[in-house]
């Protein structure tokens, strides 16, 4: 079937990212390129556009519906999850913008072989990429009990999740659950009749949202994404995010709260040394810097490209104490960290040690 889709708050999006027609622009969800076309249109010939998609049927809609724009165009079929890497290969380190158009297009929706509807009757899949490995096959007759709970309460916010899991564990047991009609009765079932008559919605809506986010891995990898976005970002840049439902939107929300925070140093340092620090690390906005850090906080391994800075924030940041704690002219901070349950003073103790626990920390760098 012909690729429909249509792109929600185009005016808004366009708005948003206040278009330069010489800029460089990435739509990470290009879909059948709605948005991404309407960047174009406000691009001149020095302009370019970046469009990424893991569904092959999008990519081809996308190339069609771009054909007749004058800036340049660089089409990309890859996950979104690898936006580092895809704007290392495209060469365009540095962007003007950056779109995220979050969630299951209505193309996917409408084509009933892909598995994404519970109105259609079709084989279990939902896979956004279909040469991904897990299906929705997989997760209805392999999960156990558990996990399956797990999903339809997290990510799909389910009341009924332990009651609907045992209902389809106990129905699988009879024979493998294998398309949408199937897991629609089941869940009919598994849903008390009085709360189906009660409740706005299909009984399924919310089952089929977590097996799809299970599926493609949604929100697992959203939050890194966002942060490779802001790292490409050009002062002025700006990036839209367009979300569906409340858990997109909440993880949304705080990394992009978390980003704008700059560094994490103890508050109870005076701000010049919270500043001195941050900028030996690289500056509070450094790749990874702030990052790195709060990794060594947690006591997890730090990747090549980072540990050097995150553990020289630390080390900045045990030797500004030693300075302040020695320095005559620093009575209240002294008496803020002089005794070993000083809040400032505890906060440098973790830090050593989580660097000391860093197991993939060089000695030399701790």
């Amino acid at each position: 079937m012909a690729f429909h889709h249509i792109s929600v708050m185009p005016e808004e999006v366009i708005d948003g990212l206040a278009i330069r027609p010489d800029g460089i622009y990435v739509d990470c969800t290009l879909g059948g390129a709605g948005h991404a076309h309407r960047i174009a249109e406000r691009l001149s010939a020095a302009g370019r556009l970046i469009g990424i998609d893991q569904d092959e049927a999008a990519i081809e809609a996308a190339r069609a519906r771009l054909a007749d724009v004058s800036c340049r165009v660089d089409i990309v079929h890859d996950n979104f999850q690898n936006l580092d890497a895809i704007l290392e290969r495209t060469d365009a380190p540095r962007v003007d913008g950056v779109l995220f158009d979050l969630g299951v297009s209505s193309h996917q929706i409408d084509t009933a072989e892909r598995g994404f509807s519970y109105m259609q009757d079709a084989p279990l899949d939902m896979r956004m990429n279909p040469e991904a490995k897990l299906s929705a096959y997989e997760v209805v007759n392999t999960y156990s009990e558990d996990d399956l709970d797990r999903i339809f309460h997290d990510y799909g916010e389910e009341r009924w999740a332990r009651r609907i899991a045992k209902f389809l564990v106990a129905a699988r047991r009879e024979k493998p659950i294998e398309t949408t009609g199937e897991l629609v009765d089941i869940l009919c079932r598994a849903v008390p009749k009085a709360v189906r008559r009660a409740e706005n919605g299909h009984p399924a809506k919310r089952v089929f949202q977590a097996i799809r986010i299970e599926v493609n891995d949604e929100l697992g990898i959203l939050a890194q994404s966002l942060r490779a976005a802001v790292h490409h970002l050009r002062p002025g840049g700006r990036l839209a995010v367009i979300t569906f439902h409340s858990l997109e939107d909440r993880i949304a929300k705080q990394t992009l709260k978390e980003l704008a925070r700059g560094c994490i140093c103890p508050p109870e340092l005076p701000p010049p040394h919270r500043q001195a620090a941050a900028g030996a690390a690289g500056g509070a906005c450094g790749k990874y810097a702030r990052e790195e850090c709060e990794a060594a906080h947690r006591g997890e391994a730090c990747d090549d490209s980072g540990r050097r800075r995150g553990h020289r924030c630390l080390r900045e940041l045990k030797k500004q104490h030693t300075k302040n704690m020695n320095s005559p002219r620093s009575r209240p901070l002294r008496r803020a960290c002089g005794s070993g349950s000083g809040s400032a003073r505890a906060s440098m103790n973790r830090c050593a040690g989580a660097a000391r626990r860093c197991s993939s920390c060089s000695p030399s760098w701790r």
